[in-house]
């Protein structure tokens, strides 16, 4: 490994800094769609889940590396000029809504229907029962497959290098290409991706463990 500089690190790391700091915007940005779009789906009225359902099944038919280049050469053609960084956390946050929109919406319906039926009883107002009764449920019932999820996140965020952000795949291309070393410089890469990964994978699977535990 003599042909890799401290500064061949130093950018592979700096690379790694941003592939998490997209993940969280993502993550982020995902999250607050997915959750309108799970709320849209399972209690809008109906012209709002057809929307919706339409939205989801849009983005999840549409691959990240159209909806990237769309983010980032479709929008200034409408006067919307995007950084790198902007055009790729707006179009992962589109693709995660889609997908954490699903997933929550599952969840959300997978609450007893008799524990909203009895706060209705209680005569609370749909808010009241949504965050007193039916989101507390719903949120354990969530956070496995999210964590499992982010695991997703973080893979795709190398795709962004298609609209030149430089992240840690795309670090890895640039020193590959004035090294000329590329099994020892992805080994390295996917080395960090798996120490990104493997304990949120872990974790998903604990938490899976322990909710299926706490209601056996």
């Amino acid at each position: 490994m003599g042909f890799l500089t401290s500064a061949h690190l130093l950018f592979l790391l700096d690379g790694l800094y941003w592939t998490v700091g997209l993940s969280l915007l993502a993550f982020a940005g995902g999250g607050l769609l997915g959750f309108a779009v799970a709320l849209g789906v399972t209690y809008g009225p109906r012209w709002s889940r057809f929307a919706v359902a339409c939205y989801v099944k849009l983005i999840q038919g549409t691959p990240l590396l159209v909806l990237l280049p769309l983010a980032y050469f479709g929008l200034p053609t409408l006067g919307l000029d995007m950084p790198p960084l902007g055009a790729a956390a707006l179009a992962l946050s589109i693709y995660v809504s889609a997908y954490l929109g699903e997933i929550w919406r599952g969840c959300l319906q997978a609450v007893p229907r008799p524990q909203a039926e009895a706060a209705e009883c209680l005569a609370l107002r749909w808010r009241q029962r949504l965050l007193h009764v039916i989101l507390p449920q719903a949120i354990k019932i969530a956070t496995p497959p999210t964590v499992g999820f982010m695991v997703q996140i973080v893979k795709n965020t190398s795709l962004a290098s298609a609209i030149g952000f430089v992240e840690l795949a795309r670090a890895g291309q640039i020193i590959n290409n004035s090294t000329f070393e590329p099994f020892v410089i992805f080994l390295i890469v996917a080395a960090m991706y798996f120490a990104l990964c493997y304990p949120l994978s872990v974790l998903s699977r604990r938490l899976e463990r322990k909710f299926h535990a706490a209601h056996c």
